[in-house]
């Protein structure tokens, strides 16, 4: 999902957890994936992934962490790996198991159905005790986790709850995180029991953050935008809420309805007027609006007030993007790109950037990297011939397309032997 501001929530929100966790290799690199469903998951090489989902989800911003927290002691310890090298040793007592069978199936087709089905049962019973001893570590260790970084640890009982009860919303299929994090009551209530007897946290002081996002995603992910600006709308009359004022502002810029969304954000508090994420919707609104002029004014003060904040540098790119500067817009993507080399979406806007500057070059080299980071090898060698058939190419040009040819090739050959 490319949106700069609810990533660098979450992205922030890791990196608060990380320190406390059990990891000894932090280096982590967080997916936000724009899916409604509830899930999360972590995989070898530090990669956290979040469905966005999953934070319309959490009915608060500890809930939405303890889920982070839980990840995190997946990751440390092992636990991917360690069900790899558990099927790894399972499998030839598997596949002797299914040959006895058939086997027996040669003389008794009745016995031999019955000896299969008993070999893939106790194979499943396996993966299934295995994995809820996972489940369960990841739990302790991810409350302590919690503890540790003054979150309440009552917080993941709580979020496995809600997920659970929304399990009637999906008929016959329960949400995604359910699917690969079984919970069961027993579980709730053990997690529950764990809670109870760690060390009480102080609640932190409010702040608005966890609102704003929540309120950011619901916005995205509703396929009917019309009638959830309805709903803000009817409960900013009714409460005057600050998050339902918000709700107003970025359904009336998703649905055109510019006029309230510019009154919604008159009516936030001052308090959240000043916050960082509503001066960056607020430009989202003057793009809107095609006011240019103002968009580049706001975008530049944050820029000074906010240096190497990601979504600031990135909604300003866009704004020089947009307003016909894409030669402005070059060096605040590739700041970005510095500090985020797998940004997709920053690769990309580069390469639209330097096409309208007339870096053909340039055009050349950042397509070839999106391609390679999207996993597309066969247009990321055809982007490469193209590049190498430009004229009054220096040197160091040629040198750079030869080794991204080596990489996209090594690449390639790697994947073969994997697959």
């Amino acid at each position: 999902m490319q949106d700069p501001i609810t990533f660098h929530y979450l992205d922030e929100l890791l990196w608060d957890l990380a320190p406390h966790s059990q990891l000894t290799d932090r280096r982590l690199e967080l997916i936000v994936l724009d899916n409604p469903t509830f899930n999360a998951f972590a995989v070898p090489g530090g990669i956290i992934g979040v469905h966005a989902g999953l934070i319309t989800a959490a009915g608060s911003e500890d809930e939405l962490v303890s889920v982070l927290a839980h990840e995190l002691a997946h990751l440390s310890q092992r636990h991917y790996a360690q069900r790899i090298e558990e099927e790894r040793r399972n499998r030839p007592l598997v596949l002797a198991g299914v040959l006895a069978s058939i086997l027996i199936a040669a003389a008794d087709p009745q016995g031999g159905a019955a000896a299969l089905s008993g070999t893939i049962g106790a194979q499943a019973q396996a993966q299934l005790s295995f994995s809820r001893r996972n489940e369960e570590e990841a739990d302790r260790i991810g409350m302590q986790t919690l503890v540790a970084a003054n979150r309440d640890p009552k917080a993941m009982p709580m979020m496995f709850s809600r997920l659970q009860r929304s399990y009637r919303f999906y008929g016959q299929r329960p949400p995604e995180f359910l699917l690969s994090h079984p919970v069961t009551e027993a579980r709730i209530a053990d997690s529950l029991n764990r809670a109870e007897a760690l060390p009480t946290v102080t609640p932190r002081p409010y702040t608005p953050d966890f609102d704003l996002i929540r309120t950011r995603m619901e916005v995205h992910l509703s396929n009917q935008p019309g009638e959830i600006l309805q709903r803000f709308l009817a409960d900013s009359r009714e409460n005057s809420h600050a998050r339902s004022h918000y709700g107003v502002l970025l359904a009336g810029i998703r649905t055109g309805e510019l006029k309230l969304a510019r009154e919604a954000l008159a009516k936030l508090p001052s308090s959240w007027q000043q916050h960082l994420y509503v001066q960056l919707s607020g430009i989202e609104l003057l793009l809107a609006e095609h006011d240019y002029t103002e968009a580049q004014h706001q975008s530049s003060q944050l820029m000074d007030l906010y240096p190497g904040s990601l979504p600031v540098m990135k909604l300003h790119a866009r704004v020089m993007h947009e307003s016909g500067r894409p030669d402005r817009a070059i060096p605040v993507y590739r700041q970005v790109l510095q500090d985020y080399p797998t940004d997709v979406d920053s690769w990309y806007q580069l390469a639209e950037a330097e096409g309208l500057a007339g870096n053909i070059t340039g055009v050349h080299e950042a397509r070839i990297e999106y391609f390679l980071l999207t996993g597309n090898l066969d247009s990321a060698v055809q982007q490469i011939t193209f590049a190498k058939r430009e004229r009054n190419l220096r040197p160091a040009d040629i040198a750079r397309l030869e080794q991204l040819e080596a990489e996209t090739l090594e690449i390639r050959r790697q994947m073969k032997e994997d697959f």
